[in-house]
């Protein structure tokens, strides 16, 4: 099944990247499908500037190279887990052609998640069955610095901005190992994955429904939180928090009106709290699902949040 059981079945602690997810199991066609977070996207309109932000807390990006369509190239933070961030932005100004242009150009960080499955055909063919549209298989593919031409398919999901929503769909065709490797910066370390997409919805019982429509997935529980200004739907045991603004003014309703319903916040796993918020110098929230938070110094990430969850 999936890797997060929050906080119900599995024993750990979380730490949340707040900015604007290593496969996809398939259980048979009636039953739950569990997903697991392949990467999660941040878009912004220059790269350094997006690795010089991550640095400064200590979370140092390995260059990855150019797409091969497009003009963006990318930046990994890998994890042991086989999970990682990628940070995308255009090569040069000029070269912004991809998908997710409006959310490079508005420096919006979070625009994009990708699971991994089995089988991707078989996926494709179980989404379209659910009545879910899908486009793909097609290939992708990227050039290392070392010179190496990485090669994957994906199928985009449903509507909208791939993966803003709906994860896409990725599969390497050449060794996941040249595609990503644990960073310096993280291996070993507390910080462990990419574990939870959270998700700006503009009704949550829509959301809810669309969810369960296309993995099968039994009722969420949910949960209000007036500091991040949202209320939060949560599937036990899959990767993906839902989040519908409680107000006019907060950071949801803020994503909500500058890039519509879009991938909002990124969670990554951690082994130790307490050793997380003694290195990182967090400041406290109020709990998510019982789970204690703390928040990395938003200057220095110049606009993204990124929080510390744990017991």
């Amino acid at each position: 099944m999936g890797k997060f059981c929050w906080p119900f079945c599995r024993v750990g602690l979380w730490a949340l990247l707040l900015l604007g997810a290593a496969a996809v199991g398939q259980e048979p066609s009636k039953g739950p499908v569990f997903l697991n977070i392949d990467h999660a996207s941040i878009c912004g309109s220059n790269l350094d500037t997006m690795r010089q932000a991550f640095a400064s807390v200590g979370l140092t990006t390995d260059y990855g190279g150019p797409h091969a369509t497009g003009g963006t190239h990318m930046a990994l933070l890998g994890f042991d887990d086989g999970s990682y961030l990628e940070l995308i932005a255009p090569q040069t100004p000029a070269a912004d052609s991809s998908p997710w242009a409006k959310f490079i150009s508005a420096d919006a960080g979070p625009c994009a998640w990708a699971v991994e499955p089995k089988d991707i055909d078989a996926e494709v063919q179980r989404l379209k069955a659910s009545g879910t549209a899908v486009n793909g298989p097609d290939a992708g593919s990227r050039k290392r610095p070392d010179g190496m031409n990485i090669e994957w398919q994906v199928a985009n999901v449903g509507s909208g901005t791939p993966g803003s929503l709906l994860p896409f769909l990725i599969q390497d065709r050449t060794p996941r190992q040249w595609r990503v490797a644990p960073s310096a910066s993280v291996q070993g370390s507390m910080l462990t994955g990419v574990e939870v997409v959270v998700i700006a919805v503009n009704d949550l019982s829509s959301s809810i429904a669309l969810f369960r429509k296309t993995y099968n997935w039994a009722e969420p529980i949910t949960e209000d939180h007036g500091e991040f200004g949202a209320r939060l739907a949560y599937f036990p045991g899959q990767p993906v928090v839902r989040a519908q603004t409680l107000g006019n003014k907060s950071f949801i309703a803020d994503r909500l009106q500058k890039f519509g319903e879009s991938t909002a916040a990124y969670l990554l796993a951690t082994n130790d709290f307490n050793a997380a918020n003694k290195k990182f110098k967090l400041s406290g929230a109020k709990p998510w699902f019982s789970q204690k938070v703390g928040w990395f110094d938003q200057n220095k990430l110049k606009g993204f949040r990124v929080v510390v969850l744990g017991q």
